[in-house]
This record gives structure tokens, sequence and C-alpha cells, in this order.
């Protein structure tokens, strides 16, 4: 079983989220928001939800240097340098990135033994994949990841997801954990779909492939110019076929989000699952993946690999960083690489994206209509979603199917089927 030690969680708490305007916005967006009353934000719950499972030592969390403070006071456990902040907005494959470095460095410290002095000194690894300043250092490529510190097992996560059985999701993360610790695989979480959703990607799976593959490997050769990049060791003799194994599927397709006759027909053939955007590996695995996929984000990295956790990291990412492509880690790595894997589940998900997302999830009237924070009366109106500042009071009449959100001064009027366009209307602002 992986210990609990061997863990690691990322957390991506960057957005903005628009589509909840006027409610967030980019000076708090919503997942430091508390949209249940609960008195815990969003981002609170996230990390509440994996403590059991991931000590907080090993919790790192990815953001927006605006929002770092924000973080500091709600989540007061966590370390400054736990909070990774991104100097621009690059999409989720270089805050993977940068997360993994961030891991992989710490790893190679207590590997390999080096100080902080050492850190600074040496920085990273050269084009050709040596130690700048060391020979003595293994190269890159000769990285001896079975050793106990190098055994890291990583779930990354938004944090503006709801889960509502909790225990039920730590089982399954546990799960993923052991699959990924004996397996080159890259694992993610599919949803059990329930209706025609259109709001979400796909994923296919082969329900019938798993104890056939005889081996994980990449197909993509080393790029020009990366001579270094030995290939990647992910041959296994076999999938593990205890019980972590049952249940975890080759991905066949990833598609983006559909139009309502094609989620109809995702529906109705039972093999594709919502894309929950919860990916779990083990620590060769990602980077590996990173440097045969995505050498263009990976090299960036690796120049200056010693250099996460100690004091010039600020400085090296704020180089750095910006001159990343903007990717995401689905289109970057998930789509490409051919060692995917996904584990199909049910535990309450729910990607609060949008208003109508938190309508499906928050109590209803009998007339279907939903009020959040506020003294609502409705009269012949059903079908609405009310969320007014705290003592507000508002009659609702002969409206159905609206949102009518209220924060800050700013008021937003809009029928629920046109809330897509909500991101346009601010644009516009």
């Amino acid at each position: 079983m992986a210990k609990k030690e061997n863990n690691y969680c990322v957390i991506m708490a960057g957005g903005v989220g628009s589509r909840f305007w006027p409610y967030s916005r980019e000076e708090k967006p919503k997942q430091f928001l508390d949209f249940f009353g609960t008195g815990r934000s969003l981002l609170q719950m996230t990390v509440d939800r994996f403590r059991p499972i991931v000590p907080i030592e090993n919790m790192f969390i990815v953001t927006n240097i605006m929002y770092k403070q924000m973080i500091m006071e709600q989540i007061p456990d966590l370390k400054e340098g736990q909070i990774l902040c991104e100097p621009a907005r690059r999409n989720t494959a270089p805050c993977i990135a940068y997360a993994t470095a961030h891991i992989r460095a710490l790893c190679l410290q207590k590997a390999y033994g080096l100080t902080k002095d050492e850190c600074t000194k040496y920085e990273g690894y050269t084009k050709e994949g040596s130690m700048k300043g060391n020979k003595t250092l293994p190269k890159y490529q000769e990285i001896d990841w079975e050793k106990p510190e190098m055994q890291a097992n990583i779930v990354v996560a938004a944090s503006d997801h709801l889960i509502l059985e909790e225990e039920k999701f730590r089982e399954t993360i546990v799960k993923a954990f052991e699959f990924v610790s004996k397996n080159k695989a890259i694992c993610t979480l599919g949803m059990q779909p329930t209706r025609p959703e259109t709001g979400y990607g796909y994923i296919q799976f082969v329900a019938d492939k798993l104890n056939e593959v005889e081996s994980l490997k990449l197909k993509v050769l080393s790029p020009k110019g990366h001579d270094y990049l030995a290939e990647p060791n992910f041959e296994r003799s076999r999938l593990d076929e205890s019980g972590e194994a049952k249940g975890i599927y080759p991905v066949k397709t990833f598609t983006e989000k559909p139009n309502l006759e094609m989620a109809k027909v995702f529906l109705e053939s039972g093999d594709f699952l919502w894309n929950s955007g919860i990916f779990i590996w083990n620590l060769q695995t990602i980077s590996e993946a990173f440097r045969y996929l995505l050498p263009e984000v990976a090299d960036r990295f690796r120049e200056g690999e010693l250099l996460m956790g100690t004091e010039k990291e600020e400085d090296f990412i704020e180089q750095m960083f910006p001159k990343c492509p903007s990717i995401s880690i689905d289109y970057g790595i998930m789509e490409k690489a051919d060692n995917v894997y996904v584990m199909p589940s049910s535990f309450g998900w729910s990607d609060l994206g949008t208003w109508g997302s938190l309508y499906e999830l928050s109590e209803k009237d009998p007339q279907k209509n939903v009020s959040l924070h506020s003294d609502v009366h409705f009269y012949d109106a059903t079908g609405n979603i009310v969320v007014l500042e705290p003592g507000k009071k508002v009659i609702v009449q002969g409206v159905d199917d609206m949102i009518i959100a209220e924060q800050g001064g700013a008021l937003l009027v809009c029928k629920k089927a046109e809330e897509q366009r909500i991101k346009q209307f601010v644009s516009e602002l």
C-alpha cells in the first residue's frame, strides 16, 4: 500500500471565475468564497478534503501572485513556500509543470543530500542533461527513481469542485495512488454521467482491455535537439492485476464539450464519462511525459530545477514562467500520451463552473426556485436562482428560469439558458 508520506497534492487556484460574475470577481474569485454558508470557502473545503490522505506539508497550491495573501489567511497552517505563484496565466500545463518541478526538486534534494547552498550554486540541468557545475551528481536521465525519497504519488485537482461524498472520494484517490505507485500510468477520474450534459468534456474508455496491456510506453520519439532524452523506461510485464487495478481502464478518446444531441449519444453509449479534471500519477511518470510531449515547457523548468524551494525560486519563476506557451494539460499531455487510464467514479462530484451548476446543486422551494444568502419572496416565478449580499430583501414576480445576482454594487439579471454569454458580457463592461 502506498505510504501516506509519499502522497502529494497540487491544487490549482489561479482562475478568475468570470462566469460567476458579479459574485466572483478578479480581486476575489469563486474559490475564495463561501457559496453554501458553511463558513468554509471552496478552497478551504478542497484542502480539508485531502487532509486525511495527504500530509499538509505535501500540499501545494498554484495560484496567481495576487491571491497569495488570501490563501495564507484562509489556510494558515500552509507554509509560504507551499504557495507557488504564477507571474502570468499560462493555462494548466505550465501550472502543473511548475508544481511537478517543485516537488521533484524537493525529492532530489532529499535523495542526494543537497543543501540549499548547493542548490542555488548548481541551479539545474544543462540542455544535455548534466547538472550545471557538478559532475558527481547524476545526469537527469540517470536519476535513480527507485530511491525512497523519489517515490512521490501526486494528485492534481481544481480548487472549485464540490464533492458531496467525501469519504468515498478519498477511497477513490487512495486506490488511484496505489495504482500509479505500481504502474507507469497517468490516471484520471471520470464521473459517471447522469444526464446529457453539454458543459463538460467527456472521456471514452475501453472497458475490456485493462489486463491485455503488456506494457506502458510513450510513442513519441526524442524531439530534435534533445538527444539526452533517453527512451523512457515505461516497460512493465503487465499491469498489476490486484484489487487496485480493477475498475481502471485505458482511455480511448477525449472529447470537448458536445452539443445536446451528441451528449445524449454519449450518455446512451455507456462508455463515456464526464472529464473531472482530476489527475493522479507518480513523479517519474509525469516528469517523463512532460520531457517527451512538452519539452518546450519541461526544459524551462529544468534549467533552474534546484532553485525550487530556495530563496532564488521566485526570481527564476518570474523570469522564466511568462515564456512558457499557454497550453492545457489535456491538449499537451493527456490527449497525446498512450499510457492514460481512467477510473469511472461516482461520489457526488460537480464542477462549480456556472450559475446553472450551482442551481442544480442547491435546495429548491416547491416552485423550483433557489435563494442563497438573502431573503427572497417569489410570486408567480419558477426555476430562478437569486444570490444577493447578506441582509438584502427582494421580491421576484412573474419571471422564470432567471439568474439574479448582486454583489459589490453590480447586478446581473440573465436567462439561465443564456448564461454562457456572461463571460462575454463582463468583457464588454
